[in-house]
């Protein structure tokens, strides 16, 4: 399944449409004359042998991951320990906050658009990142709603319990046809919050009112779903990956596929509480 995003372009080349779970060709085999892997080794007696101490595992996964993640939660405690939201300092943490969200997206671009995985790309977007939700974490419990943050850390964990059960049970189809939708609901998703700045920018208050009252509940939730489909299509290229021998390097990549999209759903969820709260 070949993917929009050129961070995992790569996973998906020359792949078939069968939904996750279902037999797919193992590796290096051959189908109407053509190699169905992407990753097949070379011909040659002693290639799959070769290859094989290389192959991506879900080890790999696990423990790219958690480096990845444990960099980004690093980054945000100092950072709401170290960057107070006060009176007096509020401004400047706001201005290293935007600065390190910047640094992160930039960070991001230049990991999507590489042919290879980058370790120092993807731990620095990790930890901009993190400077980032830290500061926005801290000023959301601190000047809107006490408590927030930890209701927000499990809702996401709830989340992405839920979309791993739900995939694991194969109640979700990962499929041609769910990636197309998902990506053009994102797009449209993303147009929507560019829209949203824009009105608020051009002095229009609180732009097109996504982020209080019923609508913006109902445009976090959506935020919500669409990060829990997006959980869902990583899940997809993991098990591809793994199940086609990609390159161990390509664990890189999935931490960073991986912690792009719980972030999204942290910020979604930390939205739709505050939301939630302030109007009770």
């Amino acid at each position: 399944m070949k993917s929009s995003n050129p961070v995992f372009s790569r996973w998906g080349a020359g792949r078939d449409n069968t939904p996750a779970g279902y037999p797919r060709h193992p590796v290096g085999a051959a189908v109407g004359g053509h190699s169905a892997n992407p990753y097949a080794p070379a011909a040659g007696p002693d290639a799959r042998t070769a290859a094989a101490p290389s192959a991506i595992t879900m080890d790999d996964v696990v423990v790219r991951t958690a480096t990845t993640l444990g960099t980004a939660v690093l980054t945000a405690v100092l950072s709401w320990l170290l960057l107070p939201v006060d009176e007096a300092n509020i401004g400047r943490s706001y201005g290293l906050a935007v600065g390190a969200a910047l640094v992160a997206f930039v960070l991001s671009l230049v990991q999507g658009f590489r042919r290879t995985p980058s370790p120092a790309l993807i731990l620095g977007y990790a930890a901009f990142e993190g400077v980032f939700l830290g500061v926005v974490s801290s000023a959301t419990s601190t000047y809107l709603t006490p408590g927030v943050v930890t209701q927000g850390v499990l809702g996401t964990f709830a989340v992405s319990a839920g979309v791993l059960i739900a995939y694991r049970m194969r109640w979700i189809r990962v499929t041609r046809r769910f990636a197309g939708f998902v990506t053009a609901t994102a797009t449209g998703f993303l147009l929507l919050l560019a829209a949203d700045l824009l009105f608020s920018a051009l002095g229009a208050g609180h732009g097109l009112g996504f982020h209080s009252g019923g609508l913006g509940i109902l445009f976090g939730v959506l935020g919500i779903l669409l990060g829990a489909a997006f959980l869902a299509l990583d899940f997809r290229r993991i098990e591809d990956a793994v199940a086609y021998g990609a390159p161990r390097e390509e664990a890189w990549l999935a931490a960073f596929g991986l912690t792009t999209t719980l972030v999204w759903i942290y910020l979604e969820v930390l939205q739709v509480l505050t939301i939630f709260n302030s109007d009770d």
